[in-house]
């Protein structure tokens, strides 16, 4: 009699864990949607953010166009008073160091921005890369639960 009962309870304990782990299954079924919902909401907003970067840089390059453009305008008028005539040679001279040091002044101007530009570039890809960390991670403890 005893060794009969003991059959059953082991039947009845092997019955009551299958039921668990169903029911565990379900509920994991659920997070992933909601995580996945959430990380197209992120990945749209880093999209976006990117966009709005992208636009900022065209502007910044328009910006430097126009300037490039007034420098050019600047120096036609200059040579054109110097064809005149009108101007002692000294006066010409110091125009002309005047016009290249402000030359050099926006070239090391463009080489900060430029500067600027990769390191901010450097911290965004460092943030994605820690953002696909974070992510990994996640769907580790996805996994795990």
């Amino acid at each position: 009699l005893s060794h009969k009962y003991h059959k059953e309870n082991i039947k009845k304990k092997k019955k009551k864990k299958k039921k668990k782990k169903k029911k565990k299954k379900k509920k994991k079924k659920k997070k992933k949607k909601k995580v996945k919902k959430r990380e197209r909401e992120r990945e749209r907003k880093r999209e976006r953010e990117r966009e709005r970067e992208r636009e900022r840089e065209r502007e910044r390059g328009r910006e430097r166009e126009r300037e490039r453009e007034r420098e050019r305008e600047r120096e036609r008028e200059e040579k054109k008073r110097e064809r005149e005539g009108g101007e002692r040679g000294s006066e010409v001279e110091r125009r002309g160091r005047e016009r290249e040091s402000e030359r050099e002044r926006e070239r090391e101007r463009e080489r900060r921005e430029e500067r600027e530009r990769e390191r901010e570039e450097r911290r965004e890809r460092e943030r994605e890369r820690e953002r696909e960390r974070e992510r990994e991670r996640e769907r580790e403890r996805e996994i795990e639960t």
